[in-house]
């Protein structure tokens, strides 16, 4: 059989798993699988575990368990052993999910796979159940087409329960069971193309600094007739550190960290960012670079939220007291440390009238940068190619995935590779979050693609 024979059936044989993919999304977007018991029973969490693990053992990969990690969640961990003098394959995803948020924004029920206009909608249904389904579809595609005989390299499935908690379950089990995990190649099926059709791979993650700054100026609050125009106010001091962390133009100014990193992948059109972030007509984008520059490439402070009076049942009153919690995101090369003492070091010099400030530190991740060459990635981007029919092309995401990081000290030659379903347009962790079924099609054949070629 010819590589483009073998291509094609396994093309065949991807489409023709479909409906069957269709019926495990539905399934699993039905547990309500958010790793907080506050929010649904763990039960539902548990449940989709056993659901994910009985599928990967009814795969082939019969070495197979539940894992309760350090932060009490459970982990999949499913194996095939390789064949003599074949590398091992780790595939990655989560299937717990971000909770629903305002439900009554959500045009079909959160937990049930809808199908409507050529995307499937539910929670989970890309981030990251989608992933789950596409990692599935492609070893059910592989068994297939070889005669129920194995696979041609080794796998490792690991399906984390807590990821969207960010509670380190997973980061902790690695390093505590190294040979369990241990591959020469990892897809981390937890990300997506820049848009539908375009195979991409995500480069780079941003690191993140999250700090409460809060301001302190008098022992009580004080009526603003009386004492207004020489009282110092934290609120209004507050305010002024914020307004000096941008300038006029959106850039965030942190004294001590570059600002004008450069983006060199692929790019992303400004009219598509705003489709994409639903930005309100007349409204301005942030930033003097390129989209791809700012959201991939450059520090980005937001403000998360503050201690302040609300409008309503406010008084006349000059504060004692605000605060606010910060978040900045920070590209690969600048370390979270060096990001919090610049951050630290800005608040405490920008505070007015010698006000009391404090920054505490609330939580610290590195930003992470894959290779970009070698056997597993070069396999990668042929069948990239083979599956979508185009070159493949490179983009950073904004949010943190500090597994990664843990992966790559843990095992320093494997090759990490970041893919998935999730393009701009599945709008995770948002009301209607939702998935192309085109796109678990192409990443299950890009899987089984590679599967079948890496190491051959």
């Amino acid at each position: 059989m010819t590589e483009d024979s073998r291509a094609d059936a396994l093309r065949d044989k991807v489409r023709s798993l479909m409906p069957k993919a269709e019926t495990d999304l539905a399934e699993l977007v039905s547990y309500k699988s958010v790793y907080d018991p506050r929010v649904f029973p763990i039960e539902e969490c548990h449940k989709a575990a056993q659901w994910a693990l009985d599928a990967f053992v009814e795969v082939g990969l019969s070495d197979a368990g539940l894992y309760e990690t350090p932060d009490g969640s459970q982990a999949v961990v499913a194996r095939y052993p390789a064949p003599a003098g074949a590398p091992t394959v780790l595939l990655y995803c989560h299937y717990d999910v971000q909770p629903p948020m305002d439900e009554s924004a959500w045009k079909s029920p959160a937990f049930q796979l809808t199908e409507r206009d050529g995307r499937w909608y539910g929670r989970g249904a890309a981030d990251c159940k989608g992933n789950l389904v596409a990692h599935l579809t492609a070893l059910r595609a592989v068994r297939d087409s070889l005669g129920g005989k194995g696979f041609p390299v080794g796998i490792t499935v690991v399906a984390e329960g807590s990821e969207e908690q960010g509670t380190g379950g997973m980061e902790a089990f690695v390093p505590q069971n190294v040979d369990l995990l241990r591959a020469d190649a990892l897809v981390i099926g937890d990300c997506g193309n820049a848009e539908v059709g375009i195979p991409t791979f995500t480069q780079t993650l941003r690191g993140t600094v999250n700090v409460i700054v809060t301001v302190e100026t008098l022992a009580g609050p004080l009526h603003s007739g009386q004492y207004g125009g020489a009282a110092p106010d934290a609120l209004a001091a507050l305010i002024h550190v914020l307004a000096t962390l941008r300038d006029a133009h959106g850039n965030t100014t942190i004294a001590g960290l570059p600002g004008d990193g450069i983006w060199d992948g692929q790019q992303y059109a400004p009219e598509q960012f705003r489709a994409d972030a639903d930005v309100l007509d007349g409204v301005d984008l942030l930033g003097d670079g390129t989209i791809a520059d700012m959201i991939w490439a450059r520090p980005a402070l937001t403000v998360l939220g503050m201690d302040v009076p609300p409008v309503v049942g406010s008084t006349a009153s000059i504060q004692p007291k605000a605060r606010a919690r910060l978040n900045l995101r920070i590209p690969p090369g600048i370390e979270p440390e060096q990001a919090l003492k610049a951050i630290t070091t800005h608040v405490e010099s920008n505070t007015p009238w010698h006000a009391r400030v404090t920054v505490e530190t609330e939580g610290l991740a590195s930003g992470f940068r894959s290779g970009t060459d070698g056997p597993a990635r070069q396999a990668m981007e042929a069948a990239f190619h083979t599956a979508y029919g185009r070159e493949s092309t490179t983009q950073g995401q904004g949010g943190s995935i500090p597994l990664c990081n843990t992966f790559a000290e843990t095992y320093p030659t494997a090759e990490i590779m970041l893919i998935g379903v999730e393009e701009p347009k599945c709008l995770i962790h948002a009301p209607n979050e939702s998935v192309d079924p085109s796109e678990i099609e192409r990443i299950a054949l890009t899987e089984a693609l590679f599967l079948t070629s890496y190491g051959a």
